[in-house]
């Protein structure tokens, strides 16, 4: 399994150097960045230490649609009570949740959005969770850098060996199974459009290895059914 971070639209080169620091420290190395600040600036790099290496060899891409296009499931994070997903996964559970997946996810993404404003809600939307730190008190707040070391350190005693027959294998995926979910939601006309449809999508999120494998079955019956 790989666990990659993104970072949309930072505007301090000095906390992207700081998260790159704090990504290597914790074993991590696969940093995306959606329109950044000058992330290779010598402010950047001070901060990084000596975590250049993650900074030079950072993604960047100019929307976060580009930087998860290869990603199976994605964790949005946000410290605001300004929510669409409603059920939100406190940082501390995030390795059990995932581990849960099992072998149906293979690339995972943490999402942090910008200093000022977070990410906005087209762009949580587009994760399949929320994620938040629980802080005792609601100000002052963790920043971007700081954020980034809490869920490095945290997902950092996840067991990233991957099951190559098994990542062969995407017709199993929790990828694959919401594509046909939404096939089969939109052949009913409760498409994206239909607040029951964002709803099924966020408890579909939550199934584990076994239940996503039994409702591959299921779909694919659905689908051959409405197909006929």
């Amino acid at each position: 399994m790989k666990i990659v971070f993104i970072l949309v639209e930072p505007a301090v080169p000095e906390n992207v150097g700081a998260a790159a620091r704090a990504l290597k420290t914790m074993g991590f190395s696969d940093l995306r960045l959606v329109n950044p600040c000058d992330y290779l600036s010598v402010d950047a790099r001070k901060l990084a230490h000596a975590s250049n290496d993650i900074l030079e060899n950072a993604s960047v891409y100019n929307t976060l649609e580009e930087a998860l296009h290869d990603i199976d499931f994605a964790f949005a994070t946000s410290a605001r009570d300004r929510w669409i997903k409603l059920d939100i996964i406190d940082s501390h559970e995030m390795p059990k949740f995932i581990e849960g997946k099992g072998d149906t996810i293979s690339n995972v993404a943490v999402v942090f959005g910008r200093e000022e404003s977070g990410l906005t809600n087209h762009e949580i939307n587009l994760c399949q969770r929320v994620t938040t730190i629980p802080l005792k008190t609601k100000y002052p707040s963790l920043n971007l850098a700081q954020s980034v070391m809490v869920y490095a350190y945290i997902l950092s005693g996840i067991n990233l060996g991957v099951n190559q027959a098994a990542k062969a294998d995407t017709s199993q995926s929790f990828q694959a199974l919401s594509k046909k979910v939404d096939a089969v939601m939109k052949a009913i006309d409760l498409g994206p459009d239909k607040l029951i449809y964002g709803r099924l999508m966020e408890r579909l999120s939550e199934l584990g290895e076994q239940d996503i494998k039994l409702l591959h079955s299921i779909t694919t019956e659905l689908i051959q059914k409405l197909n006929r």
